[in-house]
């Protein structure tokens, strides 16, 4: 046998929220206070189960209050009800929170990945280095032995052109026609452009 339980007296119900919100949109406190106690739970609610994060669940609910304190007189009765329109409102609040946390982390991993990244590859490029050595010493060798002294002593010693006419002990003249001539079958040799 079921038993009927019947509530004697007025039901209670929750406040009149159209009517709430039409007074918060003449800056009516005590109506948001009011406003703020039926709402805020499910507000919370639906934005924890789309960001997760507790902490900026609160952030975005109180945003979400902010708003409503601040644009109630947008609220259209003709459109639907109170909670639904605060709902997607906060519904909207948090995947704007979640899009601009994915597109921060996107900002961070970009920089990380430039920062990461190396300007030039290492190995290759000691490799080309030793190449280039090689090819150098390769085409030196090439020289006659007066322009392979003159240009070793000029450019791998760092003597001025006195400098290596007075070692080698020969006019100056010579060391530049030397100096000339070497530079032109070194530069033949290596495939440099004139």
């Amino acid at each position: 046998m079921s038993t009927v339980v019947h509530l004697s007296g007025p039901q209670r119900r929750g406040p009149d929220l159209r009517e709430l919100v039409a007074k918060v949109a003449f800056g009516d406190q005590d109506a948001f206070g009011r406003l703020y106690d039926a709402v805020a739970g499910p507000v919370f609610g639906l934005v924890r189960r789309v960001l997760r994060d507790p902490a900026q669940s609160e952030e975005v609910t109180q945003e979400v209050m902010l708003e409503l304190w601040r644009f109630a007189a947008r609220y259209q009765p003709e459109r639907g009800e109170v909670l639904p329109w605060v709902l997607t409102i906060a519904h909207r609040r948090a995947v704007d929170r979640v899009r601009s946390a994915q597109a921060a982390a996107e900002r961070e991993q970009a920089v990380a990945a430039r920062e990461h990244a190396t300007g030039y590859d290492e190995v290759a490029e000691q490799v080309e280095g030793r190449l280039e050595r090689e090819q150098v010493r390769r085409c030196l060798q090439a020289l006659t032995a007066l322009q392979r002294e003159s240009v070793t002593l000029a450019y791998y010693r760092g003597y001025s052109y006195p400098q290596v006419a007075e070692l080698l002990a020969v006019p100056l003249g010579t060391v530049k026609t030397r100096m000339r001539d070497g530079l032109i079958r070194l530069r033949d040799c290596l495939g440099v452009g004139a």
